[in-house]
């Protein structure tokens, strides 16, 4: 049986297929950014795919609980534009 790898959605906590998942990566100049590959280099974040974590994310301060540091509210904006440009929306 191949594995499959599962991660955590930093806002609702469920763990769920790291497919079902997007990424947000701290890359190592310190940009915040989704990262649709799965592959950039930088610290890594999930949030569930749907419109409702996303929308969360921000109220909850989620990033800045799990990167450890203060994210600054356009970093949040500019995520939710990224998120809705992909047309990923479950």
């Amino acid at each position: 049986m191949k594995h499959v790898p599962m991660r955590s959605c930093i806002v609702c906590r469920q763990v769920k297929d790291k497919s079902d998942l997007l990424r947000i990566v701290r890359k190592p100049d310190g940009e915040i950014a989704l990262d649709v590959t799965g592959r950039e280099a930088g610290r890594g974040a999930y949030v569930c795919k749907d419109g409702e974590c996303m929308g969360a994310m921000a109220k909850k301060r989620a990033l800045a609980r799990a990167f450890k540091q203060e994210i600054p509210q356009d970093a949040y904006d500019k995520l939710l534009r990224e998120y809705g440009s992909l047309g990923a929306h479950d």
